[in-house]
């Protein structure tokens, strides 16, 4: 819904609509401006006057207008509004009011979200563009909507609040600016939150403020909220998980939507001046719901939750299925699901007054229906863990989630999952292609488990005693050991089942990527030779090779994850490079993986890093099965040889530049560094630099790679050096040490021209350019 706003007011639709507004007023008579109520009005809402102008003109003035113009009589509407909303005022007149406008701006609405909202933006005057055009939205009564009275029951100022609620969120769906005007009311917006503690109001509610947050420029602080802990400790599950909707907007740091910005001198810029700043607003609202008592452990309950049992038929797939692709909003699971819930609590009640049996009208909705409505529950539940796991507290909510059992609870809930589609339908979600056939359902699930953790737990091999959780940002494991008593059920835990799932899917399938990125999280960091054999012997590493170069795969997300998790299957594993020279056992093969190698070194960076740090280390070991390995395998073999190596560091160099560096490709600085580490390591160092220096002159571009790469490293410099997460992967993933790195970048950056290992002794005087500014401005 969030997109809904821009739509209605873009483009021609409101110059149609101005044009026209402009011509209804035009026939006052005795006003020789008629277009300056127009503006007058507009300036209205903006300023939060709207109201102020419309009360100057009389009811029966604004009746005359209304047979002309058709308005619906909502001017009328809210005067009368207006006059009814005060603190002394008749709140039934005032309730009685709002049901005859809320109908008016539902169907409105409702057209604008199905099929029809191409009509509905034709249309000269639609009554939500009316209603805010005369304040409406300004009206007391809407802004403050749980005003009641001494002596009036709660069900009142319920029903007033819904109805209040539903003309606002209308509005918002239908007049582009009225969401952004509600986002800049921060009092509002906090106030909005203590609605939520009626279960009347509660998902009008949730929906209207998640609307808003979605648009607003700076991010609301939980700590702000009257009694949070209070209100969220009240929810019941169906209200928390909701609730998680909301707070993943408030708990993950917000994206400008620049790429410009996504890189890493950004990214430096904003992390100093957040530094001097203290926690951002995402950080504080986690630390809060993190200090509310119980609250992971609901959210552990609440993704662990068994769904039906009755779920296994391929009709009752395809079902469920067809239902996700008609609700693609959970908010109308949400109502449809409220309603129910209301009128079965009715007819209970009618039931036992009258003696007669009750009948659920809960228990008569499809069986999928109610699946689903579970299923979308967890995926914004799962999202919400993700941001925690990767947060400041994220030590502590790794503990947490190990206490409440969260993995073998999602091992148990994998096969009630929906990973393939069912059903002949068309419909291609966004970043999916029509090769895709990964369901709906799981196209929700599939980043949100990938995301989440992958566990070290399976059971079908006694010895594999594992149970640490690891996130997809690569966090170390919460212990160094684990009670039998957290370990998946069965014979399959949730590891195992992932890898099952992923070698069903398509070659081009999008859910491959999540899936072969959570797999790498569990191997990424220090090398475990027995999580790689753990892989090895489920043929992870032949069904990878398949995709590369037997399938054909196009997918560069897909390419990338998979070269990356080949990367860190084969470091450092002789066993795993054995396997690889058995599957790619033709020249033919072996030149279409150079071919998908060769064909974009951003995505296979990492495994040329890899292998490289694989073949330094097996040549500095004395055993017959390397030495075996080392004289039979093509890929070893091949990057040994200096061209390649000075063919790899060329490009890896001239790909990124200081300004366009991002988390995406500053492993190709990384990768060039560690050729360079390890010719260092054998005294090779200077040969490098003078096979690069001429490199550079046999493409007619003396000096430009060398200065480039002089700005890289003083970029790296400030980087990592004060950034100890970074510097301890970098570690951790090439056994090399960070004093080593350090040692390695600042010979290169020596000044002296007479040091055999500095670049500036490589660059001719005419073109030396290493003194250049790159900080962004």
């Amino acid at each position: 819904m969030a997109a809904a706003p821009a739509a209605a007011g873009s483009g021609a639709g409101r110059g149609r609509r101005a044009a026209a507004t402009v011509a209804a007023w035009g026939g006052w008579g005795g006003r020789p401006r008629p277009g300056n109520i127009l503006l007058q009005l507009r300036q209205g809402q903006l300023t939060g006057r709207g109201l102020v102008r419309a009360v100057q003109f009389t009811e029966t003035f604004l009746a005359e207008r209304d047979k002309q113009s058709k308005w619906s009589g909502i001017p009328q509407l809210l005067l009368k509004l207006y006059a009814t909303s005060h603190l002394h005022s008749d709140f039934i007149e005032c309730q009685n009011i709002l049901k005859e406008i809320s109908p008016l701006l539902s169907m409105e609405a409702m057209a604008f979200v199905t099929e029809e909202r191409k009509l509905t933006q034709e249309t000269t005057y639609p009554n939500t563009y009316i209603f805010d055009l005369f304040g409406g939205v300004d009206v007391k009564i809407l802004m403050r909507p749980t005003i009641s009275i001494r002596g009036q029951k709660l069900k009142i100022s319920d029903e007033m609040s819904k109805d209040c609620l539903s003309i606002l969120y209308n509005t918002c769906v239908c007049t582009e600016g009225v969401t952004k005007r509600l986002a800049e009311k921060n009092d509002f917006v906090i106030f909005l939150f203590t609605l939520m503690t009626s279960k009347k109001t509660f998902l009008q509610t949730a929906t209207l403020i998640e609307d808003i947050l979605g648009v607003k420029k700076e991010m609301i602080r939980l700590d702000e909220v009257p009694n949070l802990s209070s209100l969220v400790s009240n929810f019941d599950q169906q209200q928390l998980a909701n609730f998680c909707r909301i707070l993943a907007v408030t708990i993950s740091e917000m994206d400008t939507g620049n790429d410009d910005k996504h890189t890493l001198l950004a990214k430096n810029a904003q992390q100093k001046k957040s530094l001097s700043l203290g926690p951002s607003a995402a950080e504080i609202n986690q630390a809060a719901l993190l200090s509310i008592p119980g609250f992971v452990e609901r959210l552990c309950k609440l993704a662990t939750r068994k769904v039906s049992e009755s779920t296994g038929t391929a009709s009752f797939l395809q079902e469920l299925e067809e239902w996700y692709t008609w609700l693609d909003n959970a908010l109308v699971l949400d109502a449809l699901m409220r309603v129910a819930n209301e009128e079965s609590e009715h007819n209970q009640g009618a039931s036992e007054e009258n003696g007669l049996p009750h009948t659920s009208t809960r228990t008569q909705l499809p069986q999928s229906m109610k699946i689903m409505h579970e299923i979308m529950y967890k995926l914004e539940v799962l999202y919400v863990l993700c941001v925690l796991l990767m947060g400041r507290q994220r030590n502590q909510v790794h503990r947490m989630i190990a206490e409440f059992k969260l993995i073998p609870g999602l091992n148990n809930l994998f096969d009630k999952l929906i990973w393939r589609k069912h059903s002949a339908s068309a419909l291609v979600l966004h970043g999916h292609n029509q090769n895709c056939d990964c369901s709906p359902v799981s196209r929700g699930c599939g980043n949100r488990w990938a995301l989440l953790i992958v566990s070290r737990s399976d059971n079908s091999n006694p010895s594999a005693n594992w149970d640490w959780a690891l996130s997809a940002s690569g966090l170390p494991p919460t212990s160094g050991f684990c009670s039998r008593s957290l370990v998946c059920d069965g014979k399959r835990g949730l590891l195992t089942r992932l890898l099952q799932v992923m070698k069903k899917e398509p070659a081009e399938s999008s859910f491959r990527f999540w899936q072969a990125r959570a797999v790498e999280s569990f191997l990424r960091g220090t090398t475990s030779y027995a999580d790689q054999m753990f892989l090895l012997k489920r043929g992870l590493l032949e069904h990878i090779l398949y995709c590369i170069v037997d399938s054909e795969c196009k997918s560069r997300d897909v390419l990338q994850s998979y070269f990356d998790l080949l990367g860190e299957l084969m470091k450092f594993n002789v066993d795993a490079f054995k396997r690889f020279n058995k599957y790619i056992n033709t020249d033919a093969k072996f030149q279409v993986f150079l071919k998908q190698i060769n064909s974009s070194l951003v995505d296979s960076n990492m495994l040329v890093r890899c292998v490289t740090l694989s073949l330094d280390r097996f040549e500095n070991q004395v055993d017959m099965k390397v030495a075996e390995v080392l004289s039979e395998c093509r890929l070893l073999a091949y990057i040994s040889q200096v061209p390649t190596q000075m063919s790899f560091l060329f490009r890896l160099i001239n790909i990124i530049h200081v300004q366009t560096l991002t988390q995406e490709n500053v492993s190709c600085l990384n990768t060039s560094l560690v050729i360079l580490m390890l010719a260092r390591r054998k005294e090779r160092l200077p040969l490098y630099l003078r096979l690069l220096q001429r490199m550079e002159h046999s493409k007619k571009y003396p000096g430009f790679l060398l200065n480039n790469f002089h700005n890289l490293l003083r970029f790296w410099q400030q980087h990592y050096l004060h950034k100890d997460k970074d510097s301890t992967c970098l570690e951790n993933s090439s056994c090399i040490s960070f004093s080593y790195w350090k040692e390695t970048v600042s010979i290169l950056l020596n000044p002296d021209r007479q040091s055999p290992s500095a670049l500036v002794s490589y660059i001719e005087e005419p073109y030396m350019d290493i003194d250049r500014d790159f900080t962004e401005e």
